[in-house]
Parts: structure tokens; C-alpha cells; sequence
């Protein structure tokens, strides 16, 4: 499944983001790699969804920036969380947990 904005759920792709730089700075093809590796390739965040949002998160102070070398010897923009980035991931990665338990009670009802 490629990851677009109508076929995401509303705020997942935040939190894939932010903990995937939850261990350390990371260029946007790093993330995207990661979301898909940490996935199994199930879910593939493309360029054009994933840096607008980047810029969003950094424009809202979740992610700072700064330029940088990658393993390949080319210049790109790493990313890392802000504290207020942290606190965010830590949020949304409980309401995250609460939903998707209540999601699963209803999945493996019994009966009505």
C-alpha cells in the first residue's frame, strides 16, 4: 500500500515519523525507509506526502533541521525531535495504543 494522505488515518503519519526519529537523526529517505522496513512493506510513505508533512512538523516546532552529509557523501537534511516533538510522539503513541485496543475488542467480539 502506498501511503497517501486519503488512505492514511488521520495523524498516523506523524506518528510514524516522529518515532522514527525517535532514536536519532534521520534525512527523509531514511524515514521513509525505515516506515517501510518497520512495516514489512506495508505501508510506503512516497516524496510527496512525506516531505510536506516534514515541513509541517518543523513549521510546528515537533522537528528541527539541519544540514548534513548521508552515508552516500551527498548533502540532505536531517531531521530530530524537539522536546515538544517528544512529548507529542509520547501523546499520540498512548492515544494510539488506547484506540487501537478498543478497535480490537470490537474486531474480536463475539456477538452484539
Amino acid at each position: 500500500m502506498t501511503a497517501k494522505r486519503e488512505n492514511i488515518i488521520p495523524g498516523t503519519l506523524n506518528v510514524l515519523i516522529l518515532k522514527a526519529l525517535s532514536w536519532g537523526p534521520l534525512h527523509g529517505y531514511a524515514i521513509s525507509k525505515w516506515i517501510r522496513r518497520t512495516t514489512e512493506e506495508e505501508l510506503r510513505v512516497e516524496e510527496g506526502v512525506l516531505y510536506p508533512a516534514l515541513h509541517r512538523l518543523e513549521r510546528d516546532r515537533l522537528l528541527e533541521s539541519e544540514w548534513g552529509i548521508n552515508d552516500t557523501g551527498r548533502r540532505a537534511k536531517f531531521y530530530s525531535l524537539t522536546d515538544r516533538g517528544r512529548r507529542m510522539l509520547d501523546a499520540e503513541v498512548a492515544r494510539w495504543k488506547r484506540s487501537s485496543e478498543a478497535v480490537s475488542r470490537v474486531v474480536n467480539a463475539r456477538e452484539a
